[in-house]
């Protein structure tokens, strides 16, 4: 239809086309702010929720302070460790020094020398005991330690167990928000759809059409965009099943709307040539003139053929003769190009001997 509009009509209806779509995009960025919006009327659900606190809160304090326990018997630990490191050290070192002077006396057998060697030895005994008793700081700490990590392994079993339970009916409540969201949406929606539908059927060539198409493109961005991608799964069945009803519905509408064509079309084609001339409007018989196909019937035709003035398959008339000129031209022109005669003034002299003579000649 381009073909045949005038160059600033074009450009008009380019910037309309802008202004629908400028329209379009404020609408659709305003939607998404709203459907955005929307999961923020449902609480935000933790698994506290759900959990047997009474029995968790007990559980949790034991972790915490089996924790806590764990972590100071570590650092005494460390430091015990420190000890009976310095413990042994100083216990060999006592023996190794008995041991020489021990050499010593046996190679003097002074006796005047056996209080020291009595002395020498409790010094040595005792050294054995501090050691030992610092081991047994150790082994102390070390079975605190075991306790504690013992005592927290129970604690979070058995809190794992409850969380369990809680993480069943935390997830169980995410699908129901994600329902009640997605009807949220699908409520929002809804009405659009309608009302769209409505000013696609009723007001698409309105004067305010740009405004129109803007909404149009908005409700089907609300639809396919905001709405489609947030289907409840349930393992894929209700999106399968959607898709189903909307292949189905859409698919029926084109199948009515094409044998509702076609029935238009055989009955315009029984029409006489006159008659189907004058429903077809100037832009659309122009377009489909540019397209190389009939006006009439819409099916492909050698419009370069100077012998073909008639559509060979519907019949309707392509081209005639200018009523004053006598100059061929297309059936639907409303003026001449040779002598620019209106086509009413052609039609008037259609019934004048000089088509008839042009058929004697």
């Amino acid at each position: 239809m381009s073909k045949s509009l005038r160059l600033s009509e074009k450009w008009f209806r380019r910037g309309l086309w802008l202004v629908a779509f400028v329209f379009a995009s404020f609408l659709i960025g305003l939607g998404s702010t709203i459907v955005g919006d929307l999961p923020q009327v449902e609480r935000v659900r933790g698994i506290d929720d759900f959990i047997d606190l009474r029995a968790a809160q007990p559980l949790r304090a034991t972790i915490a302070a089996s924790e806590a326990t764990e972590l100071q018997a570590a650092r005494d630990l460390d430091q015990i460790r420190l000890q009976l490191q310095a413990a042994q050290q100083a216990n060999a070192n006592a023996r190794e020094t008995f041991g020489n002077w021990l050499a010593t006396r046996r190679a003097t057998a002074q006796p005047d020398q056996d209080p020291e060697l009595i002395a020498r030895t409790k010094a040595l005994d005792a050294f054995k005991q501090k050691e030992e008793q610092v081991q047994r700081q150790v082994s102390a700490q070390q079975q605190i330690t075991l306790d504690a990590r013992q005592a927290e392994q129970r604690a979070r079993t058995a809190l794992a167990e409850l969380e369990r339970d809680a993480q069943v009916k935390l997830e169980a409540e995410y699908r129901r928000i994600e329902l009640r969201v997605f009807l949220y949406r699908l409520a929002l929606t809804l009405p659009l759809l309608v009302v769209a539908g409505w000013l696609f059927a009723k007001k698409r060539r309105s004067t305010y059409w740009p405004f129109v198409w803007g909404f149009i493109f908005f409700a089907l961005f609300a639809f396919f965009v905001e709405l489609v991608p947030y289907l409840p799964s349930y393992g894929g069945y209700v999106r399968y099943l959607v898709g189903i009803v909307l292949t189905v519905l859409v698919g029926r509408y084109a199948i009515v709307a094409l044998n509702r064509y076609l029935a238009r079309q055989k009955l315009a084609e029984q029409q006489p040539d006159q008659v189907r001339r004058e429903e077809l409007s100037y832009d659309t018989a122009l377009a489909r003139l540019g397209k190389g196909v009939c006006p009439g019937c819409e099916r492909p035709v050698d419009l370069k053929n100077d012998a073909i003035d008639f559509c060979p398959h519907c019949g309707i008339g392509l081209f005639d003769h200018c009523g004053v000129c006598e100059t061929r031209k297309s059936a639907f022109s409303r003026f001449c190009h040779a002598c620019g005669t209106p086509a009413a003034a052609q039609s008037a002299d259609s019934v004048t001997p000089p088509r008839a003579d042009r058929h004697t000649m």
